[in-house]
């Protein structure tokens, strides 16, 4: 009786190191993890680069036609990509949030970048290899801020990304005074000011509009606003990790004391 109630103590016992439990545990897996996703993606740069040559050809074609001017025809090509989660893999950071119950902060997230561990997301690095033979400048704009521009410059020099030559093509947030807020337009302005931008591709609705901090109602207006654009000029990485969409419900108020309440009370529910 005594081994047997040891044996189910023993069984009762969670795992050695095992996790707490996590809401992110399933999106970092199936982004480490699947075909599925490592499908999505490649499919979704096979779209971009049909999409790069039907830009190439048509000179009156701007992905940021709010942003580009008037006298863009004539510039050379270019197009935007984020980086996180749309050109490199930063799961790694989001598993060990995950195996170590921690959130997201900015020293760990410093820490984690001047690693230099991000991965290639799956067909990111083909397709810009291919729009750099085309003689299409690829412009890297991301909310990492400027402090960790070296890092990142080594992280997509590691893989073989183009990195622009003496075009300075890796514009991050506060790398400027006038680049201070997350919002991109100014970088998209900036580039669009001496490139015709041919494709804007990211995985969070602000690399492509500013108004992604709006409402769950504002941002589907804003969607459909913009509904030619997408599959055309703006292609979508997934990302069921983090972004815009997850703060959504609860406002974008990180402060918020009940965001998996408020995030639970956004689902549309089968009515059994």
């Amino acid at each position: 009786m005594i081994a047997g109630g040891i044996a189910l103590i023993f069984l009762a016992a969670p795992a050695a190191n095992a996790a707490e439990p996590n809401d992110n545990l399933n999106a970092t897996l199936w982004m480490q993890s699947s075909v599925e996703y490592a499908g999505v993606t490649m499919g979704a740069y096979q779209l971009a680069t049909a999409m790069l040559d039907k830009a190439l050809a048509d000179a009156n074609w701007t992905a940021i036609p709010g942003e580009q001017g008037d006298s863009y025809k004539d510039k050379p090509p270019a197009v935007i990509l984020d980086v996180d989660e749309t050109v490199l893999d930063n799961s790694k950071y989001q598993a060990w949030m995950v195996m170590n119950n921690e959130t997201f902060h900015p020293k760990t997230w410093g820490e984690f970048v001047n690693s230099v561990d991000s991965m290639p997301i799956p067909g990111s690095l083909a397709f810009t290899k291919y729009a750099d033979s085309k003689g299409v400048k690829v412009f890297y704009v991301s909310n990492r801020t400027g402090d960790l521009e070296d890092a990142t410059r080594e992280n997509l020099k590691k893989f073989g990304y183009p990195m622009g030559g003496n075009v300075d093509t890796v514009l991050l947030k506060k790398e400027k005074p006038e680049w201070k807020s997350s919002k991109k337009s100014p970088r998209r302005t900036h580039v669009g000011n001496d490139y015709r931008v041919l494709l804007v591709l990211g995985d969070n609705f602000g690399d492509f509009v500013d108004g992604y901090k709006g409402s769950l109602d504002e941002r589907h207006a804003l969607l459909e606003q913009h509904k030619a654009m997408w599959g055309t000029k703006w292609i979508v990485l997934p990302n069921p990790s983090y972004g815009s969409w997850e703060s959504a419900p609860y406002g974008h108020n990180y402060k918020e004391a009940d965001q998996r309440g408020m995030k639970q009370g956004a689902m549309a529910v089968w009515a059994k």
